[in-house]
């Protein structure tokens, strides 16, 4: 019996370590300062607690909005606060980047312009968007402090592909 519970648990041990790699899970973040990109955004507003529900439906939305073809796009994020020292609340606005600012937007979102040409630290990653914020904000914040950069509390997030994520984060001038 013993044997068998071994082996079952090794075998779930590999598929989940499969798993996991094929999500990108061992990927490691690559870190780079760059002049930022201007963006558009549509999406919705949120501030509040990050256990609200209504933060859960702005992100199953925006992949609403995709997966409808209401809008053309990636999803994206922009962070007031940052998102990954936050206790209990966030100031973010969650939505999808759009290739301009003339696109028609559905009725439940407006548009707001990321600035470009900052001065940013951009991390990139080749995971899934459920796992690349973690490593991508973990690697800013380790550039940011091994650089002796202090960083602005602008985050700004997007995922060009199901497996690759990218954050920009304006760096205090």
């Amino acid at each position: 019996m013993n044997k068998k519970f071994l082996l079952v648990m090794a075998v779930l041990a590999v598929i989940v370590g499969a798993f996991y790699a094929y999500l990108g899970g061992f990927s490691s973040a690559q870190v780079s300062e760059v002049s930022s990109e201007q963006l558009y955004m549509a999406g919705r507003s949120f501030k509040g607690s990050v256990n609200d529900n209504a933060i859960n439906d702005a992100f199953r939305r925006a992949a609403e909005v995709l997966d409808k073809k209401e809008l053309e796009g990636m999803l994206g994020n922009i962070y007031y606060n940052n998102p990954e020292g936050r206790a209990d609340s966030v100031d973010a606005f969650i939505g999808v980047v759009i290739p301009d600012s003339s696109v028609q937007l559905p009725a439940d979102y407006e548009l707001r312009v990321v600035p470009g040409g900052r001065r940013a630290l951009r991390g990139e990653v080749n995971a899934h968007y459920m796992l690349s914020p973690n490593k991508l904000y973990e690697a800013i914040f380790n550039y940011a402090e091994e650089k002796s950069l202090e960083l602005e509390t602008f985050y700004v997030e997007w995922f060009p592909e199901d497996h690759q994520g990218i954050v920009e984060v304006p760096v205090k001038e």
